[in-house]
């Protein structure tokens, strides 16, 4: 059984379609059958059923395309550990981050990195909560930035580096655009745009307004923190969000105001994946960001100390 052999099979149980798998693959679309035909004489079963131009994997077939799925990643990463042994300065490490910390935050802590480790390089993904911790749970994250820092995971190590409070973002015509802070309490009979249920930044501000006594209307609800920052600006409804969304990125007609009762606000940080331990890169990359914001002796706000994340 050769590694090939998987590759081009787990590509046409994904395709369903032998020649858009040798398209993906860049090779012939006869290689790919033939290497497939000889791994299913090998083993002795069908994994494919074929029916005119048309395929359709087996029930086995499905069960050994999981399989080998993991096999190949499992090489692919023992492969990388060689890599980075011999010189983990050259490694990749797959980092994962939310979009609160895509426009400033994260890109900063790369860039630092880049000018002291040149050669190393990185896979970004972008997610939701639940993606960037099953991604670290499930090997395809080395590493994730996250907010809030889950602290009870029993299959993640969690490093909690700063913690960031939420502010409101009100029109500017709103009636209490012109205060320093307000109570959340006297927002209650507003309408909100919030982030759709199941995501985490939701559950912050929906928790924070049934602690001081009410129900949140939700009017409008976006993925994309652009469009609930627009809905704003165009006078539709107030939202909540971490100050880091809105430190260089204010948008016309809106006003942000502090909250004081209660003070809402999410840690943030990074989590590694708890059972095994760090690769070579990943361990570089993850003792430098540590280092990064240890000059900062406690978990206050971040804005406290502006140059953190590069505002001025």
């Amino acid at each position: 059984m050769e590694i090939r052999q998987l590759k081009y099979f787990i590509e046409v149980a994904k395709q369903e379609h032998i020649s858009l798998a040798a398209e993906n693959l860049n090779i012939a679309q006869s290689a790919v059958s033939r290497q497939i035909g000889n791994l299913e004489a090998e083993l002795g079963v069908q994994l494919l059923e074929r029916e005119g131009r048309n395929i359709r994997i087996t029930h086995i077939g499905r069960l050994f395309a999981e399989q080998a799925l993991i096999a190949i990643k499992a090489i692919d990463n023992a492969k990388q550990l060689i890599d980075e042994y011999v010189n983990p300065e050259q490694g990749t490490i797959r980092i994962g981050f939310p979009s609160s910390l895509a426009s400033n935050t994260l890109p900063t802590i790369l860039s630092a990195f880049k000018k002291e480790h040149p050669d190393t390089h990185f896979h970004l993904r972008q997610g939701s909560y639940s993606f960037l911790t099953e991604g670290v749970k499930k090997r395809e994250i080395d590493l994730a930035f996250i907010g809030p820092v889950p602290t009870h995971d029993p299959d993640v190590q969690s490093d909690i580096f700063f913690v960031e409070r939420f502010v409101a973002l009100l029109p500017k015509t709103h009636p209490l655009s012109n205060q320093k802070s307000v109570s959340l309490y006297q927002l209650a009979k507003e309408t909100f745009v919030l982030f759709p249920t199941g995501f985490v930044l939701r559950k912050i501000v929906e928790d924070a307004c049934i602690q001081v006594g009410f129900h949140p209307t939700i009017l409008c609800e976006g993925e994309d923190l652009d469009a609930i920052k627009g809905l704003v600006s165009a006078g539709i409804g107030i939202t909540l969000l971490p100050e880091l969304f809105l430190n260089e990125n204010l948008p016309s007609n809106t006003v942000k105001v502090s909250i004081h009762d209660p003070d809402v606000r999410r840690t943030v940080g990074v989590i590694t994946p708890k059972h095994r331990d760090l690769s070579p890169s990943e361990k570089l990359f993850y003792e430098f960001v540590k280092k990064y914001f240890s000059m900062f002796s406690s978990n206050e706000s971040m804005f406290s100390n502006n140059e953190l994340i590069g505002y001025k």
